[in-house]
């Protein structure tokens, strides 16, 4: 346990709190699911992987802190040019993807552990070009007498006042990097000291604006430092899909600590521990499609080669692949680009067409008459 006094917070106390029974077996199975995860021929979907990760990691930090833009939107405007994006709601966005890239770039120098400096980047980074009445890009904040910060609301636990004075937040942030530093020293493992950093930030919430997103990124490159790959980003979609409960948990072990209740940091970290066990078997099941589409295209483009498919066949079966889902039989047949193909032929060369994909394996026809690429099948 560290205690940190300060001139006007009062004592700050920083702890593991952690109950190792109760989070052993889950940090077990995160350990066993990363290792399946990285032996996996990632270089294969490597790019496509990122850029997916990206853009829904991005629309899930962003949308917990109330962007209003859709994941596609969301998508759309990482294309962009960030120099040409005016417009806060995209702006937003642009910041997020610039922190996530300096979050990367400097957790994969070795030895690299988190410092003041860095945190202040990437508020400066994600605040950038965002108005608020007191934000500044990088500043610590430092209440005056009349404004009071409040962090949280009844819903979710209550609300709570963290430090104001500028000086207590500046010693707390530097405590919180100097405990990291020790917990690491210690070798308490990645996946413990992520969550708890994360979780002593949102208390100290050391900013006007952009905290969430911060300590979000914050935990990320301190698992990206460990050799987390893809799943510490992803997070921030898991805590947007279980907000209530991301929210709550920040109130409930609080005031267990308040209460001096052994392990009041344990329902946190399970929650995390939990969270990057699905993040990361979701991205093991992803890459493993992402493989099937393109073992699945190489073998529809040597039938082509061979003549065991003809063009039009070849051509139904990439705009399957392209829609990425089941396509009902009747609009597909009502598509522009499928009424081309049989503008100067009969029914019976659609149907026979259609048939022989079938008996070939490379289609799959369901009850409600959909149509599916052969690899893929109804659940």
């Amino acid at each position: 346990m560290k205690r940190v006094e300060t001139a006007r917070f009062g004592p700050f106390r920083f702890q593991v709190g952690v109950n190792a029974e109760a989070v052993e077996i889950l940090l077990q199975r995160v350990d066993d699911a990363q290792a399946r995860f990285a032996r996996f021929p990632l270089s294969h979907v490597a790019t496509q992987l990122e850029q997916e990760v990206l853009a829904s990691s991005v629309f899930g930090t962003n949308s917990i802190e109330g962007g209003t833009l859709t994941e596609e939107e969301t998508k759309r405007v990482l294309s962009l040019d960030p120099a040409r994006v005016q417009d806060v709601e995209r702006r937003r966005v642009v910041n997020i993807k610039a922190a996530y890239d300096l979050a990367r770039e400097k957790a994969e120098a070795p030895g690299w552990q988190p410092d003041v400096e860095f945190i202040q980047a990437i508020h400066a980074m994600i605040t950038e070009g965002v108005p608020h009445p007191y934000n500044a890009p990088g500043k610590i904040r430092d209440n005056p007498k009349e404004i009071i910060t409040w962090v949280g609301d009844e819903a979710h636990g209550g609300r709570y006042k963290p430090p104001h004075y500028g000086g207590d937040v500046r010693i707390l942030l530097g405590q919180l990097v100097e405990w990291h530093a020790e917990l690491a020293k210690s070798e308490v493992p990645a996946l413990i000291r992520a969550p708890l950093v994360h979780y002593y930030y949102e208390l100290i919430h050391p900013f006007w604006d952009g905290n969430g997103r911060v300590g979000r990124v914050l935990e990320a490159a301190i698992l990206h430092a460990a050799g987390f790959r893809y799943a510490p980003f992803a997070m921030a979609r898991y805590y947007m899909e279980n907000i209530n409960q991301y929210f709550t948990l920040f109130n409930h072990c609080r005031k267990l600590d308040e209460r001096k209740v052994d392990g009041p940091n344990t329902s946190f970290v399970a929650f995390h521990l939990e969270g990057m066990l699905a993040c990361i078997n979701r991205l093991h099941d992803r890459a493993n499609f992402i493989v099937e589409i393109l073992l699945f295209e190489t073998q529809i483009k040597r039938d082509l080669d061979a003549r065991d498919i003809n063009v039009r066949q070849y051509t139904i079966l990439t705009q399957l692949l392209a829609q990425g889902e089941p396509h009902p039989l009747d609009k597909l047949r009502q598509a522009p680009w499928y009424e081309a193909l049989y503008v100067r032929r009969g029914d019976k060369t659609r149907q026979r067409d259609l048939h022989k994909l079938k008996e070939q394996g490379l289609v799959y026809l369901d009850a409600e008459c959909c149509l599916w690429p052969g690899f893929m099948r109804p659940k």
